[in-house]
């Protein structure tokens, strides 16, 4: 069946920790060559950035009671011999919950609040102020203590229904979901907003992220939850009860907080967006149609039907639901029991997890590393055509002063000094070249500000900061999302300004200075207009005449437009860095060419003087520059080959592109 999550996250740690310690033997070669300009600096920097600190996020989404804490547990916590999340019947997860691994911090769980809801600040605000934190230490060598900690998430306490509404858990348009009343008349809502829990298990070390969410009220009231953690997952498994199928809650977080999040239209006859491979939806706890009373093909039968219901309801394709007992799968881990491990259903769906979500991820990541490889090749090569074209005209050069007296090598002195001379008046132009393109790539970093976005959102969140029922919003949304493409377009267009300026001017020195430049390459963003496209997309479930009454409330309008702001903000700063690399490689060839050129004027000199001045200099300079020639040869193979090892690893550890479902019941 092929190796499971565990082994398949493993094996891609593995890679990418060979891969850092490649990626850095490289660059001390690279340096010891003289062959570190800014481009390859900032490539090498950006690759092994995007390699070591890449993140795999996968959400586990559903409405209370279905699963998700003892799925989590079943999948990465086995190993423990015990629960470690809280799950026990009714709701558990009472607030959100992220487990991930942050080495600057000790072992802990953190624990937010719920009153800092009455505050306008952002989730993402408040993650930078660690004192409004509740730290609790865990022990990583006792998985009791770690548990009894972690029982913490969910924590609640009874407000009155006034403070309720004002947290975004009381909805007077829609009673049925809201929370009971006791005789006091107050309600149970989580004590807690958010919970970052900080452990050094080794898949957490290797850089994944488990996003635990809990139920429909408790998502809905937190908008960077729904339009920045959930659409930022890598994966998102939708949890569902085997016993109940889809619920019209269940069908509420699908449409509002799942489905929402993909703004590319489903493809022909298959159901699912471009974001839909990254969906499972899991029918949990199908240990309870398992009974003395049916046999094993009618329990078959109900879960076929069951499947077949739910992915039509959803609107996926039936393979990409998975039946699954998630408490029989963690209870055969952890008494190693095989068959009742098989009849659970977990090996199947770890399989889809693994070679499916966690594959594309993967597959993903090692693409744009193995561009980038190509990229940082083709830019060392660069260097060293240059260094060959100059070893060959100084060959020539050499060459041609055979036999020949003092005067003629005088007269080759003379030459040089000239054209040195006129190398020199071209730095003029050079420098000119360099501050025209300064002054525009300020203007084009200027579009990309965060002083120009806080601009182009000014008018949105005037409208939804102000009182009352805010009906033009969604129409204020839409007009500044137009601006924020004609952002995007003006980056584009003065992108192509600068390419077209450097662009004749590497013709002119070219022709005039006798220099090799190619043309620079055009500026591609693409990552910004989708980006910009998918969180429009994701924010307008907010804007539409249902949410009006929750759009009144004041704190959670400026909760959204902070949380919309803020991932704006990283998108903008993302297209700056891409910029801004794509300005160096522009560069590049230019400094590249400037340097070899200075250092090849003082090598023609030198050698002219050694000829005049020793009968055997010629010979010798010959002789150093055919050595010179060698070393270039095995230099250019000795990139091929780092380059090759840096690339072979993503075929060894390619995922299987799909793996059958295989699900065995036990009587």
């Amino acid at each position: 069946m092929g190796p499971s999550f565990n082994e398949q996250f493993d094996q891609f740690g593995a890679w990418r920790r060979g891969f850092a310690q490649q990626l850095n033997a490289l660059r001390e070669w690279l340096a010891g060559q003289d062959l570190l300009d800014a481009a390859v600096q900032e490539r090498l920097q950006r690759l092994e950035a995007q390699v070591r600190s890449d993140k795999v996020m996968v959400a586990f989404v559903a409405e209370f009671s279905r699963g998700k804490s003892e799925l989590i547990n079943a999948i990465f916590f086995a190993q423990y011999g015990r629960r470690l999340m809280p799950a026990s019947a009714g709701r558990t997860t009472m607030c959100p919950a992220e487990l991930g691994w942050d080495a600057e911090h000790p072992p802990g769980l953190r624990l937010l609040p719920i009153d800092t809801r009455e505050s306008p600040e952002s989730l993402g605000q408040w993650r930078m102020r660690g004192e409004a934190w509740m730290h609790h230490p865990l022990d990583v060598s006792n998985a009791q203590q770690i548990a009894d900690t972690l029982t913490k998430v969910a924590e609640v306490r009874k407000v009155t229904v006034e403070q309720a509404r004002a947290w975004g858990f009381w909805h007077d348009e829609d009673g049925a979901d809201n929370p009971q009343r006791d005789a006091h008349g107050l309600v149970e809502v989580p004590r807690w907003r958010h919970a970052l829990i900080n452990m050094p298990h080794p898949l957490l070390k290797q850089g994944l992220v488990i996003l635990d969410t809990p139920g429909l009220n408790a998502v809905g009231a937190e908008p960077e939850l729904t339009v920045n953690l959930i659409p930022q997952a890598h994966a998102v498994v939708f949890v569902l009860a085997a016993d109940t199928g889809v619920t019209k809650s269940d069908l509420s977080i699908w449409r509002d907080h799942v489905l929402a999040q993909d703004p590319v239209p489903a493809d022909a006859g298959q159901g699912m967006g471009a974001q839909a491979a990254s969906r499972l939806v899991v029918l949990n706890k199908i240990d309870t149609l398992w009974d003395s009373l049916s046999s094993g093909p009618q329990v078959q039968a109900q879960l076929r039907r069951q499947r077949e219901d739910s992915a039509q309801m959803l609107g996926v394709a039936v393979e990409r639901v998975l039946p699954v007992s998630a408490q029989k799968g963690l209870v055969a881990k952890v008494s190693d029991n095989q068959p009742l491990l098989q009849a659970s259903g977990l090996p199947a769906f770890e399989n889809m997890l693994a070679h499916g979500i966690m594959g594309q991820r993967q597959r993903v990541l090692q693409a744009a590393v193995a561009a980038n490889v190509q990229q940082l090749r083709q830019e060392v090569e660069r260097v060293l055509n240059i260094r060959r074209r100059d070893l060959d005209d100084q060959m020539a050069e050499l060459q041609s002063l055979r036999g020949k007296n003092a005067t003629v090598i005088a007269s080759m002195r003379s030459r040089i000094e000239t054209e040195q001379r006129e190398f020199e008046r071209s730095t003029a132009k050079i420098q000119a070249l360099r501050t025209v393109h300064m002054r525009m790539l300020k203007a084009l970093f200027h579009q990309l500000s965060s002083g120009s976005l806080k601009r182009e959102l000014g008018e949105l969140k005037d409208a939804l900061e102000q009182r009352g029922l805010k009906l033009g919003a969604r129409k204020v949304y839409a007009e500044t999302f137009e601006r924020l493409h004609i952002v995007a377009e003006r980056a584009h267009s003065q992108a192509a300004d600068i390419q077209a300026m450097m662009s004749a001017t590497y013709k002119e020195l070219n022709a005039e200075s006798g220099f090799s430049l190619q043309m620079p390459p055009p500026l591609l963003l693409p990552d910004f207009t989708d980006d910009l496209r998918r969180i429009e997309a994701s924010y307008t479930q907010y804007l539409g005449l249902g949410q009006v009454l929750k759009l009144s409330n004041a704190a959670f309008s400026q909760r959204l437009i902070k949380a919309l702001a803020m991932r704006l903000r990283t998108v903008f700063e993302s297209a700056a860095n891409d910029v801004d690399l794509w300005s160096k490689s522009v560069t590049a060839p230019l400094d590249a060419q400037l340097k070899e050129r200075k250092r090849s004027f003082s090598r023609r000199l030198e050698a002219v003087d050694r000829i005049q001045h020793a009968a055997t200099g010629l010979e010798e300079r010959i002789a150093e520059i055919e050595t010179s020639d060698t070393q270039l040869t095995a230099m250019q193979t000795q990139l091929a080959c780092a380059a090759a090892q840096l690339l072979s690893p993503l075929k060894e550890y390619a995922p299987a592109s799909s793996v059958p479902l295989d699900i065995t019941l036990v009587a």
